[in-house]
């Protein structure tokens, strides 16, 4: 098994590294250094930043707003956001949602709720009984 990174691979990651060093408001990432909670317009000012680089819901297929990323592309993204202390991706509308409705929810509800998703017009949460 070779765990190292392909060129393509390394050019994302240094791609990364650059946007979180410019793009990354440092007042969010001393807040997550301290583990001070975020505000919501701390996530709104995040996922905007991220959404127009097309990154908030990176793995997402392209024609949802997405970028394709691999397994690994993924984890070189959250390696990244973490060693530069960037915010998670809240994940209720993003990674739970999202998916369920690209999969199979109706294209009428794949073009309200997706694109609002990304723009931050709509965020989901989960309730657990």
């Amino acid at each position: 098994m070779d765990l190292t990174f392909s060129a393509d691979e390394i050019a994302f990651r240094d791609e990364v590294r650059a946007f979180m060093r410019d793009r990354l408001p440092p007042e969010i990432a001393a807040k997550v250094a301290a583990g001070t909670a975020l505000s919501k317009a701390d996530y709104d000012t995040w996922h905007s930043l991220l959404n127009e680089k097309g990154w908030l819901a990176g793995a997402w297929p392209r024609k949802f707003g997405g970028q394709e990323w691999s397994a690994v592309q993924k984890h070189i993204f959250e390696e990244e956001s973490a060693a530069a202390h960037a915010p998670r991706v809240v994940p209720f509308g993003v990674a739970m949602l999202g998916p369920v409705l690209q999969a199979f929810g109706s294209r009428e509800q794949q073009d309200h709720y997706l694109p609002r998703i990304l723009s931050g017009e709509d965020w989901w949460c989960q309730g657990y009984s």
